[in-house]
């Protein structure tokens, strides 16, 4: 890439940093302001990579924009065409336009196959529910939660996916009909018999997302550049779409200014991804806060003044 980006003038500016490509293993992201500039770096990467004997694969190589409309300049490697995709897979995960919503109902989809296909376990009378819950988190609901944490716009509606197919879980394993017309909180009642507290699906995506925007925010990278730089121009009024940020203010109900204070001090950050993670569950029981160390410059309340 060095050879690449040797002439080359990006125009996409995030934070103040210019950013012309992302890198993962073997794969390259050429990212452009212009399709022009896309053209020119295709190129360019196209001739660096013949220089050290490779090639780019024009089968896998898409394009993609995030503006209406479709790309009019002819990009092209070894005199193909690139194709325009509205959404593409990478390492297992539907990437698009469209947020998230492609990539959850994805994943419903594999854990309800993924479901079906362990139905002799769900029917063995012989296995405790205790053992089939732990069956079904560690081999159905981790296919769904596979980069959960990269979910952009988790809407109500999405929210409400997820708790659905964790209640159509919970029923398989039961052995629950749904012409009983069994409440969803009788069933909570009856997987918290068997293995005492839990956390349910959603929790467990907002804690994870939660994780890691703490995780990016205390590091330093790229990946905090992107997540809390902004670029030049408006967004458009009517019809905005929601950001992967905008879950963080309201899951926590504080501003980037206080999430990104809390992220550098551990504890703090830690009991503030316990609670906010819960607040969607009624009845839950808030962590305990915090204990540090007492300053020995500060009186003790507790004890009389003896002086």
């Amino acid at each position: 890439m060095s050879n690449t980006l040797e002439d080359h003038v990006g125009t996409v500016n995030i934070g103040g940093r210019t950013i012309t490509n992302l890198r993962f293993a073997d794969d390259i992201d050429g990212i452009a302001g212009e399709e022009n500039e896309l053209s020119r770096l295709v190129n360019q990467l196209d001739r660096a990579s013949t220089k050290f004997g490779m090639e780019i694969s024009e089968e896998k190589t898409k394009l993609m924009t995030n503006e209406h409309g479709s790309i009019t300049t002819n990009i092209s490697v070894h005199g193909q065409n690139l194709h325009m995709v509205q959404q593409f897979k990478y390492l297992v995960a539907i990437i698009g336009d469209q947020g998230s919503k492609p990539e959850v109902l994805a994943r419903a989809a594999q854990t309800l196959n993924a479901l079906s296909k362990l139905k002799p376990i769900w029917k063995d009378k012989n296995i405790s529910v205790k053992c089939k819950v732990r069956l079904l988190r560690a081999l159905v609901l981790s296919i769904f939660l596979y980069a959960c944490e990269t979910w952009t716009r988790c809407t109500a509606e999405l929210q409400r996916r997820i708790q659905t197919l964790e209640m159509r879980c919970y029923h398989t394993i039961l052995g629950i009909s749904y012409l009983s017309h069994t409440s969803n909180d009788q069933v909570r009642t009856t997987i918290h018999q068997h293995i005492g507290l839990y956390d349910d699906l959603l929790t467990i995506v907002k804690e994870r997302k939660l994780r890691w925007y703490g995780h990016v925010t205390g590091s330093d990278g790229l990946a905090k550049t992107v997540l809390q730089g902004t670029v030049e121009g408006r967004r458009r009024r009517e019809g905005q779409r929601k950001k992967w940020s905008d879950n963080i203010k309201e899951w926590t109900k504080k501003t980037f200014v206080v999430t990104q204070a809390l992220a550098h001090d551990r504890d703090r950050w830690r009991d503030l991804v316990h609670n906010s993670s819960r607040r969607h569950k009624k009845g839950t029981r808030r962590r305990r806060p915090y204990l540090t160390r007492p300053d020995p410059t500060r009186p003790n309340p507790t004890q009389p003044n003896l002086t």
